[in-house]
């Protein structure tokens, strides 16, 4: 017998950008419903968070239990090149706003979102997967699974999609489509790194490029418990033979580089090898009759810049928003407030990710060139400060970089 309930929304997916917006939307006295495939804590990464990221976390009501919860403070990233290093401060950002922020481990930092969402009205069924979805305002139905295999029948008024990797609706309602990035492929795991002090600082992510390839990069995230987060990312022609070997290949990739290799001298290969290939993907729209989709369900850049959480989270807040008004009867635009709103944040991203990959944006990095009044309008952009327009790199993203990448390689 297949259990029917109701709800106002039905939120797919327990990560940030679900867990935010049941938040949100329980605080605007709306019932919500989320479901999660997994049981948490679970592994999984993106793990440096953005300090505009906090101002959605701390409008949710989370941001003190993520404060209480012991995780390493984040200033900044440094960049390292064949010896060169170069360090971005976020507190030297132009936008007003945080200058700090965290690096987590996701389990624990996802699972506290969670619960933070549950303390607030909000119900979570763990190991619930979606099996049949029917969008339509006022009258969606959502069919799952639990873990006994019984179905269960949720009506409701609108879907969420924070499904994150799993992209549930855009599976379900075909409107899944392929990234305009080139396709990268990853080898990443955790490690006991065991770094002696002064020889990396626990409160920078760590962003490495190859010494010999620049379309190669490795991260360093390291949490205060003595552990730290390390992958490395390339073209997938390039990944397959060190993702072969697995926790051997990624020791094999960082001896290539002197300098992660000396940072890492007494790291414990303590954890498995985890790879993901062709992460980058996109959808053909991101909101329907009765539905709209969030975070890295709709789209996932690159991670490069630690941009996933910060735009899962600014997606949630801008939907929620909107729902808002459409649950209470009030004019709404969803295209105009949700996606023209997100896609200014996500357009400047991309511009950074894809000037990375091609080496121009390194070139701004690395540049010996007075480059110091615009230093910090890059640091905002790397803080996740992504839609603040009154930066010339936000509301002008291609033309400004790629200005800047001329000035640094003249």
């Amino acid at each position: 017998m297949i259990q029917t309930t109701q709800t106002d929304v039905v939120i797919i997916g327990a990560g940030p950008s679900g867990s935010i917006a049941a938040c949100l939307l329980r605080q605007l006295g709306h019932e919500v419903v989320i479901l999660e495939k997994m049981t948490f804590p679970r592994f999984i990464i993106g793990e440096s968070l953005l300090p505009q990221c906090l101002t959605v976390i701390e409008k949710a009501g989370c941001l003190e239990a993520i404060k209480q919860a012991g995780f390493q403070k984040k200033i900044g990233a440094t960049f390292q090149h064949q010896g060169q290093f170069e360090h971005i401060v976020f507190d030297d950002k132009f936008s007003a706003g945080p200058g700090t922020a965290f690096h987590v481990q996701r389990g624990k930092f996802d699972k506290i979102l969670a619960d933070c969402a549950e303390r607030k009205g909000a119900t979570l069924h763990y190991q619930a997967t979606v099996i049949e979805v029917e969008p339509e305002f006022n009258n969606s139905t959502v069919v799952y699974k639990d873990s006994d295999d019984t179905q269960h029948t949720i009506k409701a008024k609108f879907i969420i999609d924070a499904s994150g990797y799993g992209r549930v609706l855009p599976r379900l309602l075909a409107i899944d489509k392929p990234s305009s990035l080139e396709p990268k492929g990853t080898l990443f795991t955790h490690i006991k790194d065991n770094i002696t002090e002064g020889s990396h600082s626990r409160e920078e992510t760590l962003i490495v490029t190859h010494p010999q390839h620049r379309d190669v990069w490795y991260w360093l995230i390291s949490f205060s418990d003595g552990r730290s987060s390390l992958g490395c990312v390339g073209s997938p022609e390039f990944m397959k033979p060190y993702q072969e070997k697995g926790i051997e290949g990624l020791k094999q990739l960082v001896n290539e580089d002197d300098v992660l290799a000396e940072i890492l001298k007494n790291a414990e290969y303590d954890t498995q090898d985890y790879i993901i290939n062709a992460y980058s993907g996109s959808v053909s729209k991101l909101y329907g009759d009765g539905f709209a989709i969030l975070g890295n369900a709709g789209e996932f850049l690159d991670p490069v810049f630690s941009s996933g959480v910060t735009a899962a989270l600014q997606s949630a807040d801008l939907a929620v928003n909107v729902l808002d008004k459409m649950l209470k009867g009030q004019a709404y635009d969803w295209q105009k407030d949700f996606v023209d709103t997100l896609s200014v944040g996500i357009e400047a991203f991309r511009c950074f990710v894809n000037n990375w990959y091609t080496g121009g944006f390194q070139d701004v990095i690395y540049t010996k060139t007075e480059v110091e009044n615009i230093r910090s309008m890059i640091a905002s952009i790397l803080a996740g400060y992504a839609w603040d327009t009154d930066n010339p790199f936000v509301s002008q993203p291609n033309r400004r970089l790629n200005a800047l990448i001329k000035i640094c390689q003249d």
